[in-house]
């Protein structure tokens, strides 16, 4: 079957968004991007958007569910695949060939595998029966209904319990309407390093963006109205920044812990990548940022 989506995955530090960009611009083709924070306005640093990658030569490579949503509004993976369909359908309605980028595996893995995603509405019935609960025994159910949780996050919040109960239970006994499923032939491609030369690029990645005024984005967002424990949501950047600005960690000892923190994180891709694979998306591994032997290899896919 011909291709009609390329996919470039890889961890966090790995390069992937250059490479998707200068891709799409030899191609003519658009990014999709499959990252669960940088749909999210305002917060560019944190979350590795770098906007600078989608212009080559004075001319900005188009670019999709980047920017969309403020971040006190909920994001999932319903809503990412949702969106990726229907952007998927007009590109290639158009004959322009989309570029999946993206990190986070559980959104890759609700397009790219056969993921069942119901709509989950709000259960008024649901709810009212969970508002006795204690988050202990509301962790319990979420826990018996899903063991393997991809947001830790959702644990330690009680209306996230209650609408991750909510949406597990959609899935488990779906009865509203589901999204209709374009037909996707994928090629599929991860970019890898070695683990000591990831954490090399990760420590000047993560310097780099101190640099660039990581802790006043976080601190700015806070004074915009979003509470800790919802920056805490946004992942290891946002939730170490805010630990170091609530004076629970020294600066040095921040930097040392979120380092350490990140590089476990791309670890867990790659683990999240490999299951992907056992499930019948095969990806095809380019070791460094080879932009030559990455192009020519999807030349020969779309050939």
């Amino acid at each position: 079957m011909k291709k009609n989506l390329i996919v470039i995955l890889g961890p966090t530090a790995s390069g992937k968004t250059s490479l998707a960009v200068r891709l799409a611009e030899d191609l003519q083709g658009e990014v999709i991007s499959a990252d669960s924070r940088q749909v999210y306005k305002g917060m560019d640093i944190g979350t590795g958007k770098d906007l600078s990658e989608y212009q080559i030569n004075g001319k900005i490579i188009p670019h999709h569910l980047i920017d969309v949503l403020e971040p006190a509004k909920e994001f999932n993976v319903f809503e990412f695949q949702k969106q990726f369909y229907d952007i998927f359908n007009t590109l290639r309605g158009k004959q322009i060939l989309p570029v999946l980028v993206g990190g986070t595996g559980l959104y890759l893995e609700s397009v790219l595998t056969d993921y069942v995603m119901p709509q989950a509405l709000p259960d008024d019935c649901l709810r009212a029966e969970l508002a006795e609960k204690s988050v202990n025994e509301l962790q319990g159910i979420l826990l018996a209904m899903k063991s393997e949780l991809h947001n830790k996050t959702d644990l330690e919040d009680r209306e996230r319990l209650i609408r991750k109960i909510e949406i597990e239970k959609a899935r488990k006994n779906p009865s509203g309407a589901q999204q209709q499923k374009p037909v996707i032939h994928a090629a599929i491609f991860g970019i890898r390093w070695d683990m000591d030369t990831l954490r090399r690029r990760i420590a000047a990645r993560l310097s780099q963006r101190m640099d660039e005024g990581m802790i006043e984005e976080v601190s700015r967002l806070h004074q915009q109205g979003l509470s800790w424990a919802r920056l805490d949501s946004f992942g290891l950047e946002y939730r170490y920044i805010s630990r170091y600005l609530n004076n629970e960690l020294a600066k040095e000892e921040m930097m040392t812990k979120l380092q350490i923190a990140i590089g476990q994180f791309a670890k867990r891709q790659m683990t999240w990548f490999r299951r992907m694979e056992r499930k019948g998306a095969p990806i095809l591994w380019i070791d460094g940022n080879d932009y030559s032997f990455l192009h020519r290899r999807v030349i020969e896919t779309l050939s």
